[in-house]
């Protein structure tokens, strides 16, 4: 079944929290099977300094959203640009059928929507601050 570290986070997930005035936030879902996850990102000098998610669903989905809280915090935006969807489902541990594979990248989905929400408004004040 699901490795022990995916039952662990999805049991006692970390960083399940709205956050206070959040930087960006980013509502996922996954209409096959009703996942849903909502991401939010503290950015301060273009790091992540605090990330929450709320959400509900399988086991994979919120596990998935749970470790990759952990892995953001304290990164740049620039190195949470190059996080790949391979490295997100070799977070997990375990090999992913098709259909589970759309529950795993649900929080990598948002995080990347995110990012690029980011990185537009950061070009959008450069713009007008010209």
């Amino acid at each position: 079944m699901y490795k022990e570290i995916i039952m662990e986070h999805y049991k006692y997930p970390q960083n399940k929290k709205k956050l206070d005035s959040p930087t960006v936030a980013v509502n996922n879902s996954n209409p096959s099977c009703g996942d849903k996850i909502m991401l939010q990102l503290k950015i301060e000098n273009d790091r992540i300094a605090d990330a929450g998610f709320q959400g509900e669903g399988c086991a994979i989905s919120q596990a998935a959203a749970s470790m990759l809280t952990e892995e953001v915090i304290g990164k740049s935006i620039s190195d949470m640009e190059n996080f790949s969807k391979e490295k997100m489902l070799d977070m997990l541990g375990i090999k992913l059928s098709m259909l589970r594979i759309k529950c795993g990248l649900l929080a990598w989905s948002a995080l990347k929507k995110s990012l690029f929400m980011i990185k537009h408004n950061q070009l959008a004040l450069k713009n007008e601050n010209k």
